[in-house]
């Protein structure tokens, strides 16, 4: 079996450079437009949401908090009325209750724990008026321009996530159709025959335990789990390389064994020197989306 390669820390350095010089260009090219379109739509929900719950100059009555949190728009809004703002998850987590529509709706009691939630963690910095007199129309302003901000940045950086993975999963599939690889639909692989045949590669799959990006039966019927990561920072990259990608690839090698696995870590972005070699450490095979070519010509030879 051809081993997969291990980079010195010398070709590491050269490749992070590139990666990060990659990185820089894209997100320069990236319009303005996308975050003040999106700004506007939240700065539209804001107001609404204030509307809807009398500007927060006093405590809402039912009615008003029902409609709040069972419009997905304005639960979303609800939401940054926090500080620090919190996700959907972390609501649920700590309100004990669903924030489904429909059971918000059947719930009063989940309601309640909901809304008591909103008011003991809201902002008071962007709210200093809430519940107790009417805002001024500096301070009322000033309230929707800051939430709107906060939620478009977010919103930015989530769609710039996502659509940089699934970016980086189709650049991965389009070269392995250069070399002849068929792609098939998505499974569960709990053992080596559910794989992909050899010459084969599907999208996410759980695979084990944990899910796979990116799954490929190599000729030599070895099994390639693929991991795509993209780091916006160095110290992002901690996160992505040592807490998702090496963990994963520890508990795949446990399950299927060294012989009958290369987990790979498929990389764009910003990565520190350190996170790359602590992931080549744990079993990781590095390769970069700006150097398909490289990844190519080793999954074809190993056959």
């Amino acid at each position: 079996m051809i081993e997969p390669p291990r980079w010195t820390r010398e070709e590491l350095e050269a490749a992070r450079a590139a990666a990060i010089a990659r990185f820089r260009e894209v997100r320069m090219r990236e319009p303005a437009q996308r975050y003040r379109e999106a700004f506007a739509s939240r700065r539209a929900d804001v107001e609404r949401l204030l509307g809807v719950l009398g500007q927060l100059a006093a405590p809402p009555d039912e009615a008003a908090v029902l409609a709040a949190l069972t419009d997905e728009a304005l639960q979303d809004v609800v939401r940054y009325l926090l500080g620090p703002p919190v996700s959907a998850d972390d609501l649920e987590v700590l309100t004990e209750a669903s924030l489904a529509p429909g059971a918000l709706r059947r719930d009063a009691a989940a309601r309640a724990a909901v809304w008591g939630a909103v008011v003991g963690g809201l902002d008071r910095a962007r709210f200093p008026w809430a519940f107790a007199r009417a805002p001024e129309d500096g301070e009322r302003a000033a309230a929707v321009l800051a939430t709107a901000a906060l939620m478009a940045t977010q919103r930015v950086a989530t769609d710039r996530r996502n659509e940089s993975k699934n970016e980086q999963e189709e650049a991965v599939f389009t070269a392995l159709a250069g070399i002849g690889f068929a792609r098939v639909p998505a499974r569960v692989i709990e053992t080596l025959d559910a794989a992909p045949l050899p010459g084969q590669c599907c999208p996410e799959s759980m695979l084990g335990g944990r899910k796979a990006d990116v799954v490929v039966r190599l000729h030599d019927r070895r099994i390639l789990a693929i991991e795509c990561k993209v780091s916006n920072s160095e110290t992002n990259s901690v996160k992505r390389l040592k807490n998702d990608v090496a963990a994963k690839a520890e508990k795949w090698l446990s399950e299927f064994g060294t012989r009958q696995l290369v987990p790979v870590a498929m990389l764009s972005g910003c990565f520190s020197l350190i996170s790359l070699d602590s992931a080549q450490e744990r079993g990781v095979t590095v390769f970069w989306e700006h150097d398909l070519g490289s990844f190519c010509k080793w999954v074809a030879s190993a056959r």
